[in-house]
């Protein structure tokens, strides 16, 4: 790009922060209509929620402010090629997604959108997906010279079925082949994909991986989502929910940016809320494997003891192990313990157990908790550098 054509689209900056979504609205209208087989590959519940939409808008400004120097991105780009390549995205694709924006930007735009303007967002986007191609195909390559690695969807098989709580359950999944299976980094996720009866097609998900590694099987840990306000939630879920043994569903080799170093010596605080333990169980129980004796620190909250799964699991842990300390909070609880107190994490009222010198602060749950464990944090006095957090489902915030 040209420093003309860079000016161009910074200056579709106010038009963005306005009119983003009304964009990216049409944008996947558009291309579902004219390509109705990416539906496939989309989450349909966060199209329906609208989330996907707010995600993508959020995205393009964010490109678009820093169109001078797309690199202050690359983090944020990593973690979104992880999400394609845990999808087998390919380079065809972006294609299709280029071909519907620009469209996307004449129709929306309008007059406004002049010859000069489109040809600039042509150009922009096509080096943003050079970019990604790239990141994804380093990561393609990563994964395939692992031992067990793979490209694209592998059949796995039901292996067990495991209640956690009255939300949650656990699936091991026993790749069909018999063959060997990738290694991960405590944290990361896999994409599974179904046929889905209700949209008549199939639907991918990404779920973490709840264990250290185990070469004969993946497990995750899937909370059933209800139905809120006539949306898809949780399509997936409930169907996965109903599998039972033997049954085979699509995988995907791990992927992810959040996790723990496995054999760093720094201390970990692991701060959940409800489902977003599993990425969290995966590093304590990695930790729990490397025979190491540096600290951890557990916090985590849910509705109740109904809703907290591996709770029995986690309280062993902390019974058999002096380097681990746990602390448990419930909405709803009739009698306090020494292991579980009424109400919801408050790292201020317990900051002398996790201000801890070199520690690595883990956030994962909803929107909202993360959102005030991080700002929590921060006023403690920790680094933005020492936070890291995970957000199931569009990356809508951006803390770091």
């Amino acid at each position: 790009m040209n420093n003309d054509q860079k000016a161009l689209v910074k200056a579709t900056v106010p038009v963005l922060k306005t009119n983003g979504t009304d964009l990216t609205k049409h944008f996947y209208t558009r291309m579902f209509t004219h390509n109705p087989e990416l539906k496939n590959i989309f989450n349909m519940s966060n199209q329906a929620s609208g989330k996907q939409q707010n995600a993508l808008a959020g995205a393009v400004l964010a490109y678009a402010e820093h169109i001078e120097n797309p690199e202050v991105l690359i983090n944020v780009l990593r973690s979104i090629g992880n999400k394609h390549v845990s999808l087998n995205i390919s380079p065809e694709q972006y294609d299709i997604v280029g071909l519907h924006l620009i469209s996307s930007i004449k129709e929306v735009l309008g007059e406004a959108a002049h010859d000069q303007l489109v040809e600039a967002w042509t150009q922009a986007y096509n080096e943003l997906a050079q970019i990604m191609i790239s990141i994804e195909h380093e990561l393609y390559q990563s994964t395939l010279q692992k031992d067990g690695g793979w490209k694209g969807w592998r059949a796995f098989v039901i292996a067990d079925i495991v209640e956690e709580s009255s939300e949650i359950k656990s699936f091991y999944l026993s790749p069909k082949d018999n063959q060997a299976i990738a290694n991960y980094l405590p944290g990361q996720y896999i994409s599974v994909k179904t046929f889905v009866p209700a949209l008549g097609h199939e639907q991918p998900r990404q779920y973490s991986l709840s264990s250290a590694f185990n070469p004969d099987h993946y497990r995750i840990s899937v909370k059933r989502e209800k139905n809120i306000q006539n949306l898809p939630d949780g399509v997936v879920s409930n169907v996965l929910h109903q599998k039972i043994l033997g049954d085979e569903i699509w995988v995907s080799a791990p992927a992810g940016v959040f996790y723990a170093n496995p054999i760093s010596e720094d201390p970990l605080v692991l701060i959940s809320g409800g489902v977003g333990v599993t990425p969290l169980l995966s590093m304590l129980e990695t930790k729990k494997n490397t025979l190491q004796n540096n600290t951890v620190v557990w916090l985590h909250s849910c509705r109740d003891e109904n809703v907290h799964a591996f709770k029995d699991h986690v309280n062993q842990l902390n019974t058999n192990n002096q380097w681990l300390t746990t602390h448990v909070f419930y909405e709803t609880i009739e009698n306090e313990s020494h292991f579980v107190r009424k109400g919801r994490i408050n790292l201020h009222e317990i900051k002398e157990e996790i201000l801890i010198d070199k520690a690595k602060y883990y956030i994962c749950g909803p929107e909202a908790f993360i959102k005030a464990q991080y700002d929590s944090l921060l006023q403690l006095g920790i680094a933005k550098e020492d936070i890291l957090y995970e957000e199931f489902g569009p990356q809508l915030l951006h803390l770091n």
